[in-house]
């Protein structure tokens, strides 16, 4: 396997495995709570993970290595947080979906063959996106997520928490 798919597989399995862990044990409530009005809870970020995994990056990634000229599939990540209800879903539910679409992206890209990192199209937006370069993304996308969950735990915390115990531990 390359270095390339072999790093992204083996973040891409941990990433799950952080997410997962970031939504054990948290109530329905604090599933649901939101820091700000603006903000995203912790079951919407789990429901758009899923979404990205099966809408997004699996799918344009195949679309670069398999017909890299053919226009990327239209998506609204930011708009299906509302349209596709994400509040409203069951957070085990939700979790499931991903960590189920996860492992079918680990297994789809454990199988490619020979990728070619290199194939690539000009997006209007993004400029030159290659399938490399979608690899990439797409792993830092995790690691993103994976922060902003993090930090909702944090935020979350310091609703009930005495500021002393946030003092104490450290500035965020």
């Amino acid at each position: 396997m390359d270095q390339l798919k072999h790093y992204a597989v083996e973040r891409l399995a941990a990433g799950a495995d952080a997410v997962a862990a970031l939504a054990r044990g948290v109530s329905d409530a604090q599933a649901r709570w939101r820091p700000a009005p603006d903000a995203w809870s912790l079951l919407e970020v789990i429901c758009h993970l899923g979404d990205e995994e099966a809408e997004d990056f699996r799918t344009r990634l195949g679309c670069l290595l398999a017909v890299p000229a053919a226009p990327f599939p239209s998506i609204d990540p930011q708009g299906w947080v509302t349209a596709r209800g994400y509040n409203d879903r069951d957070p085990a539910a939700a979790l499931a979906r991903f960590l189920a679409e996860r492992q079918q992206s680990l297994d789809w890209l454990t199988g490619l063959d020979r990728p070619d990192w290199e194939a690539g199209v000009d997006h209007p937006a993004a400029g030159r996106v290659t399938a490399g370069g979608m690899l990439a993304a797409w792993v830092a996308h995790d690691m993103l997520h994976i922060r902003q969950l993090n930090e909702l735990h944090w935020q979350h915390m310091a609703t009930w928490a005495p500021a002393m115990a946030q003092d104490y531990a450290g500035g965020w």
